[in-house]
């Protein structure tokens, strides 16, 4: 009689959380950064038909990094649990902290089941208020973890340099020409030097408080980026930052890229 296979119980969650952490990092950084007037997403992303970014509600955004097929599955069940309730209940009750809690229930469960691979995903889960302190940025990670985040946020990617970057350089209250110059540099930061990446490349959209519209979420276009961003040199705040000779956009992860949608994009949700 052969002996059984066995696994502990310990090796078994740290092997998964390496298969996770392994997927997500092939991906490209999304960069949360908190500014005067709401909260500012930033991603690199070639591809002009999937989406890192989203709206899930009238004041909550989605963002994502990783595997994209498994986010998109997480943001239209997001959509329809805002819609559900908002519709059975109030607008009102709609709330990011629920659907950060939902979600880390659903991530969670995945993670520590046995029978399915854990999601290769990172996500963020913000929704602004009618002051900056009350806006609300959570992370979540592919183990169900939530993380209650301030000023700036980075996951995916290079995230630990990126976030070293915004660490040494970010101050509270900024405009939203000040943030986006800010949040593009440090994308385009790396330990062998910096790059500029070209607007046709970026993925910007803003929760921004002060639109008159109930819902907040707006996507910024390449014109638009091109006149806030300015002199693409000029980008970094910081001294002596310049391309990297020989440096190059690096090669796609698996996850997504920017939308070629209208501004005012509704949160699609297929039919069941």
């Amino acid at each position: 009689m052969s002996t059984p296979f066995y696994v502990s119980p310990e090796q078994l969650m740290k092997d998964r959380a390496d298969f996770a952490r392994k997927g997500i990092s092939r991906g490209r950084s999304v960069v949360a950064v908190q500014y005067a007037d709401g909260i500012l997403f930033v991603s690199e992303n070639p591809s002009a038909a999937l989406h890192k970014v989203s709206e899930i509600y009238d004041r909550i955004a989605f963002a994502a990094v990783g595997r994209y097929n498994e986010f998109e599955n997480l943001r239209i069940a997001g959509v329809r649990l805002a819609d559900m309730r908002g519709y059975a209940y109030d607008r009102r009750d709609v709330t990011g902290r629920g659907l950060a809690n939902a979600y880390a229930q659903t991530l969670g469960t995945i993670f520590s089941s046995g029978g399915e691979k854990p999601y290769e995903v990172e996500i963020f889960v913000a929704e602004i208020g009618d002051t900056p302190e009350a806006d609300q940025l959570y992370r979540l990670t592919y183990d169900g973890q939530v993380a209650d985040e301030h000023g700036y946020a980075v996951m995916g990617g290079a995230a630990d340099v990126v976030a070293g970057y915004l660490q040494e350089r970010y101050a509270a209250a900024l405009g939203l020409q000040e943030a986006l110059q800010l949040a593009v540099a440090a994308l385009g930061h790396s330990d062998t030097g910096d790059r500029v990446i070209p607007v046709g490349d970026l993925e910007v959209a803003v929760l921004d408080r002060t639109r008159t519209q109930p819902r907040k979420f707006l996507r910024l276009r390449p014109a638009r980026l091109t006149d806030l961003l300015g002199e693409r040199g000029q980008t970094s705040p910081a001294e002596g930052a310049s391309t990297a000779p020989g440096s190059s956009t690096p090669p796609d992860g698996p996850d997504g890229g920017p939308d070629g949608a209208p501004d005012d994009e509704p949160p699609l949700a297929p039919p069941l």
